[in-house]
């Protein structure tokens, strides 16, 4: 007799919530920040700027990301060398971008983000994408170092990729005052 299994919705939700949250605190606001702009979720400039520098570098990001929608068209959907061409370039340079920020610190928190902006198809090219990026030159030599050491063996070796959505998708929350949420 065999037993099938099946994933609870409610637990997936819970575990992408827990992932998040193991995450620095500047790295979660710059997931939050990067899935409003590649998601076309709010005004990001307006929600996320707090100088203007700071508002220069999202205005920048919008720039970059308008590829997304280039890039989640052109994901190979086998593995076969001649498919890549149009895909990981494109993918590399805005893992690059990202990375070189300095607020994405590791594979978990890049995979977290990218599954997001492209969806479950692009999964088996995110480890090489990550690699090809973390190794660049832009990047200081300690933090190369850094980013490589943070994927798995696993990760990098993986036989196979879920091909389901992710389900949480964290947003910017105002803070309440509680003082007043309680009467």
């Amino acid at each position: 007799m065999t037993k099938e299994i099946r994933s609870v919705p409610g637990a997936m939700t819970l575990a992408e919530m827990k992932e998040f949250a193991s995450f620095s605190s500047a790295a979660q606001r710059y997931i939050r920040r990067s899935l409003d702009v590649g998601l076309e979720r709010s005004d990001a400039v307006e929600t996320w700027s707090r100088d203007k520098v700071e508002e220069a570098g999202i205005k920048v990001q919008i720039s970059l990301y308008r590829r997304l929608a280039d890039i989640r068209k052109a994901i190979p959907q086998d593995c076969a060398i001649d498919n890549i061409e149009a895909f990981m370039p494109s993918l590399i340079s805005l893992a690059a971008y990202d990375l070189g920020q300095g607020r994405i610190h590791s594979f978990p928190a890049f995979r977290f983000l990218y599954e997001r902006l492209l969806g479950p198809d692009a999964r088996p090219w995110l480890p090489g994408a990550f690699c090809a990026a973390s190794a660049l030159p832009h990047l200081h030599p300690k933090t190369r170092k850094g980013l490589l050491q943070s994927i798995s063996e696993a990760a990098a070796t993986a036989p196979g990729w879920s091909n389901r959505e992710p389900s949480f998708f964290p947003e910017w929350v105002d803070k309440v005052d509680m003082s007043k949420a309680a009467h």
